[in-house]
């Protein structure tokens, strides 16, 4: 199941590569820019997704550990709030900083010459 499923991602992030490859070719050539265009567009929003897929999760799996930790203890609910946010202030940053990527990408015209 494992290599299942490894193997699964890694033949849709090569397909997901090879019409950059050909947008490449087709601008190069002084064709039109808009395959480019709609290439990053797509990653773009393939990555933001598994961004804030990934924050998600590890938002979710952190807020129901700290209050299983509270459920146990009582006495630190204080520390264990305080380290909480501290964690998801870390994992939004990732998915902030992914956000600023896409946007440089957008924005970012590889073929000015």
């Amino acid at each position: 199941m494992k290599k299942t499923a490894i193997l699964t991602i890694v033949l849709a992030l090569v397909a997901l590569m090879a019409p950059m490859a050909f947008a490449e070719e087709m601008a190069a050539a002084g064709g039109d820019k808009l395959g480019y265009y709609g290439m990053v567009a797509v990653a773009c929003v393939i990555g933001l997704g598994l961004a804030a897929l990934g924050g998600g999760i590890g938002m979710g799996i952190a807020a129901g550990k700290t209050v299983e930790g509270m459920a146990r203890n009582p006495g630190i609910s204080g520390k264990l709030t305080t380290t909480m946010f501290l964690g998801i202030a870390m994992i939004e940053s990732v998915v902030i900083y992914t956000l600023v990527f896409v946007i440089i990408f957008v924005y970012t015209n590889p073929f000015k010459v």
